[in-house]
């Protein structure tokens, strides 16, 4: 990808605009209505024209007149196929609403007119809105599947292919086409990657090395997780997300993806453009579907691909492996741009995580972001880091941020010293949940003796009394608790902790 798209945060995934969200349709006569391939409709007479409007305007009529008393407002929905239907109209006073189906002889008109658009236009829609208020503003729009039909209003896959031997189509929506065609083409369970990943080794089928198109994957994974922190500072509802080891993504041009993080520096990114090229060229025009894990290991499989393989909707699928990103027939990354968060550089990053902290950022407020995302790709941003970017004044939401780093494990994770009342409690609860010979160790004599990381806790031999083999407890700040006895002398004992300890942190021994 080039440099110029890489530092493009409308390119790299949309992170400043509204996502779209659900299904809406602008109301308006069908005048000058693009096609689902994007191209002018025909224009039809004006007496062709009234047909239709004229029989939508009598079904508008005719649920006006079997309307509760006192509606201003009625909204209707017709979703039909040649097997199945559903029907809903809403009538609102300005203060409530009230749901109803609608009559019978309103659903044979729906039907009637269903059958006259493709008379018209040749094809029918598959939902038809009507609006009407008391005041006779009367408006009509049709909906040839441009965008996914919304819950409740989308049938099973054999009532789509029953409408369409009835009304043929030449081309349908790609989502629509990989709805009722996908045959679980993209679906790749673990078995299934065993066996593929043999048969390509065997085959010499190699996958294509990604150089230089998608960010390295530390660097990338860090990155995801401050636009995710910076987002959810921002208290938006929108932008990338981390999880448990997974980084998610919906952009508002419907494309997504999903960055999974494996156990040995692997990991997994996929999604799908919306409307690609390649699966319309399969769905609509009988082109093979492309070989996305061509060479691709045993471990990439369903479990860590993004939800659209179930429904034949991702369109690339990126493996990390040796310190390198990998693909089959995938398209190279500047054409899966929108469905990825804008990751590219850390310029990207610093300009949206800046910009959700304000508008215009302050030149303070860009060096602020900055901090965020090289601490982050080093692993030691601090609480101070956050809140020298957002602020401590309640209006960004510094804990939840916090949390979405905390996730991605870029949190410099050194934690805070425990007391000594608790170092005691913990080691006695350990005792007693183990059932431990506690004979001559009476457990309200714990004392703790403080060491650089932890406690060691133990119960002080009497005075004149020797010994040997008696209990001692290290517990970390962390709340590591290991158990050993007066055998292994101390100093050599606690110079092995803080050693684990300082592994567990990351940090050099």
């Amino acid at each position: 990808m080039s440099e110029q798209n890489k530092d493009n945060p409308d390119n790299a995934g949309e992170n400043n605009e509204t996502p779209d969200v659900g299904f809406s349709l602008p109301f308006g006569t069908p005048d000058g209505a693009e096609g689902a391939d994007g191209t002018a409709a025909p224009e039809r007479d004006e007496a062709a024209e009234s047909r239709d409007r004229v029989l939508a305007r009598q079904i508008a009529d005719a649920m006006a007149a079997v309307g509760p008393e006192g509606w201003q407002q009625l909204d209707a929905v017709f979703a039909l196929t040649t097997t199945t239907g559903f029907a809903e109209v809403v009538y609102a006073d300005g203060e409530r609403s009230m749901r109803a189906e609608p009559p019978a002889p309103v659903l044979d008109q729906v039907r009637e007119h269903r059958a006259l658009v493709a008379e018209l236009d040749g094809e029918p829609w598959w939902r038809l809105l009507v609006r009407l208020s008391a005041e006779g503003e009367f408006e009509v729009d049709y909906d040839f599947g441009d965008e996914p039909f919304p819950d409740g209003q989308l049938f099973d896959p054999e009532a789509y292919r029953a409408d369409l031997e009835e009304y043929p189509r030449e081309t349908l929506p790609v989502w629509l086409a990989a709805y009722i065609g996908h045959g679980g083409r993209q679906a790749r369970t673990p078995q299934d990657a065993a066996v593929a990943a043999r048969a390509d080794k065997a085959a010499k089928v190699w996958p294509v090395l990604a150089e230089n198109e998608f960010p390295d994957f530390p660097e990338m994974w860090a990155r995801w997780a401050c636009i995710s922190a910076a987002f959810v500072a921002a208290r938006s509802d929108w932008g990338p997300r981390v999880l448990p080891s997974m980084g998610w993504f919906e952009s508002s041009r419907r494309g997504g993806a999903t960055l999974y993080s494996l156990p040995g520096g692997r990991a997994v990114l996929s999604g799908g453009v919306w409307e690609s090229p390649n699966l319309d060229a399969t769905y609509n025009d009988g082109a093979p579907m492309p070989n996305f894990y061509a060479g691709a290991p045993g471990w990439v499989a369903d479990p860590v691909l993004n939800p659209r393989a179930a429904t034949g909707l991702m369109s690339f699928v990126y493996w990390w492996e040796g310190g390198r990103w990998y693909r089959g027939e995938s398209p190279s990354a500047e054409q899966c741009a929108t469905a990825v968060p804008g990751v590219w550089t850390a310029n990207t990053v610093v300009g949206i995580v800046a910009g959700l902290a304000a508008q215009p950022p302050s030149a303070e407020q860009r060096a602020a972001a900055a901090a965020l995302v090289s601490a982050a790709e080093v692993g030691v941003v601090t609480q101070e880091t956050v809140e020298n970017l957002f602020g401590e004044d309640g209006r960004f939401d510094i804990d939840g941020a916090i949390y979405q780093l905390t996730l991605a494990g870029v949190m410099a994770s050194l934690p805070e010293q425990m007391p000594e009342e608790e170092a005691i409690f913990r080691v006695r609860g350990y005792i007693e949940s183990r059932g431990l010979d506690t004979t001559g160790y009476p457990l309200d004599q714990l004392v703790g003796d403080r060491f650089s990381c932890g406690w060691m806790v133990y119960v002080p031999v009497p005075r004149g009394e020797i010994a040997i083999g008696r209990a001692i407890f290290y517990i970390a700040d962390d709340g590591v608790l290991e158990h050993s006895s007066s055998s292994i002398a101390p100093t050599t004992f606690v110079k092995g902790f803080e050693q684990r300890f300082q592994e567990r942190q990351g940090a050099q021994a």
